[in-house]
């Protein structure tokens, strides 16, 4: 087992909403984890060897095309789990997972898991409940690359970042930017430096600072604070 820091300060969201009596069985067979920056979870066809529940960190789920570094689908932290292929009884991923944030979670076993959802009618809900939300979040980030700009794409990006990270200051660089957003290093350059003109943000050495929360939030596309009210209003 790994170590952790005070596993019992930090909370995931999908496991705050079960009842009791089912957040203690299932956390009676999990184990307090911490994830280490840039660690890779899974690769692309692997079998899942564990369900995470993250409690104060996060990780960035990447599609591969082969003429492409790779595109971020999706980004989980403590609202979220990885694994949910298993919810359907599937066990293998097709994404890329790797820790984009350091920090504890909770981790599972895909057998213990499997027995969770059999022994909890509640975390069957939930989870089903997670999976439309994670659909709708995919749709709508379909439509966002489409249809809305670099500058707006980034400054929700980073938002929903700060969300996760639960700080102000973010360790990103532009290649990372640019290979998330799938776009080429020099749009991100010039995204970044709008926002830095606005006074939103602070960009140096890979080191991103958030200024004006409120700015940013306003620069940001309708696609955020949207997913975010769909989750609160879904999961309940």
């Amino acid at each position: 087992m790994l170590s952790v820091k005070n596993p019992v300060l930090f909370v995931n969201r999908l496991l705050a909403i079960l009842p009791s009596d089912d957040r203690r069985w299932i956390l009676g067979h999990c184990e307090p984890v911490e994830l280490h920056l840039a660690e890779v979870i899974s690769e692309p066809g692997e079998r899942i060897r564990y369900v995470y529940f993250p409690t104060d960190s996060f990780v960035s789920m990447l599609t591969s095309p082969d003429d492409h570094a790779g595109l971020e689908v999706r980004l989980v932290g403590n609202e979220g789990m990885i694994g949910t292929p298993l919810i359907l009884g599937v066990e293998v991923t097709l994404l890329r997972t790797f820790v984009q944030g350091a920090g504890p979670a909770w981790r599972m076993t895909p057998e213990r898991f499997g027995d969770a959802l059999r022994e909890s009618s509640a975390l069957r809900t939930t989870l089903n409940r997670y999976l439309f939300v994670l659909t709708s979040e995919v749709e709508r980030m379909v439509a966002c690359t489409r249809f809305h700009v670099l500058e707006a794409r980034l400054a929700r990006w980073l938002l929903m970042t700060q969300d996760r990270a639960h700080s102000d200051h973010l360790h990103i660089t532009h290649e990372f930017l640019a290979s998330i957003l799938g776009v080429r290093r020099v749009g991100v350059t010039k995204a970044a430096s709008a926002l830095q003109q606005r006074r939103l943000i602070q960009y140096q050495r890979g080191n991103i600072a958030i200024l004006d929360r409120a700015g940013l939030i306003d620069a940001a596309c309708g696609c955020y604070g949207t997913s975010e009210a769909m989750y609160d209003r879904i999961m309940g």
